[in-house]
């Protein structure tokens, strides 16, 4: 896979001639890392930022690259994934407007990130970063915290994973993206899933044919209703429950 790492990425431009994703003017700022620094502040941020943008299934970066950037994923999608040795692909997750990618501990990537659908992002040189963080200690306490919650949600997949049927997989992979993007857009029902079933399937240890066979079974059950550009959960408390099991 090529990686353009954002470099050959256009400039995203507001309708005003401005940079899209400056921080003052950012609508994901509350939700990212970057709402650790104080209005006075986020200038020092905004002069490191290089706005990029990504078209559908353009990658960030590849797995086994230098790891010379970070992002702050500003809008849209991206799907993150490890290349195995035999060439099968593992989904490790999927990022949204807020999240932060690239921080790696190596000097190489260990993933791949692609979008999955148009994406603008902020990005930063990892090594005036690491800078900023030097300088701000509230900003790496909140880097700190979105790495703890990542953490956290990596040991909730393994749970997943591990001791879940595949019905239980498809319903708290549903819940578990209705929490998120209610953060960004207050949608209590509506969850949206830029990503395809053959998507879910490898972030669930599970086959195309049985992710669409559960997604079929739940709409037959009117749990969910399978809308265009995802799916509207329809009976909430037997959803959660199982997810709950």
């Amino acid at each position: 896979m090529s990686a353009l790492c954002g470099l050959d990425a256009p400039l995203v431009l507001c309708p005003n001639g401005n940079t899209f994703g400056e921080c003052s003017h950012c609508k994901v700022r509350a939700l990212s890392v970057c709402s650790a620094l104080e209005p006075d502040e986020l200038e020092s941020l905004d002069k490191l930022a290089r706005h990029v943008a990504f078209e559908k299934r353009q990658s960030l970066f590849a797995q086994g690259e230098l790891s010379d950037a970070v992002y702050n994923i500003t809008s849209g999608s991206v799907r993150v994934f490890k290349l195995l040795p035999d060439g099968r692909r593992q989904i490790i997750g999927f990022a949204l407007p807020g999240d932060f990618l690239g921080l790696a501990l190596s000097e190489r990537n260990a993933f791949c990130a692609d979008a999955l659908t148009a994406t603008a992002a902020c990005q930063f040189s990892r090594a005036a970063f690491s800078g900023l963080l030097d300088a701000k200690p509230h900003l790496l306490r909140r880097l700190h915290d979105m790495a703890s919650h990542e953490l956290s949600l990596a040991q909730e997949q393994m749970v997943i994973l591990g001791r879940r049927t595949a019905e239980e997989k498809v319903v708290a992979f549903l819940l578990g993206l209705r929490q998120r993007w209610s953060r960004i857009d207050g949608s209590t029902v509506h969850v949206p899933l830029p990503m395809g079933r053959q998507d879910i399937g490898d972030f669930l240890g599970l086959t195309v044919e049985t992710v669409s066979r559960m997604m079929t079974k739940l709409e037959r059950e009117k749990a969910i209703v399978i809308v265009p550009d995802g799916v509207r959960l329809l009976d909430m408390p037997r959803l959660m429950a199982m997810a709950e099991t």
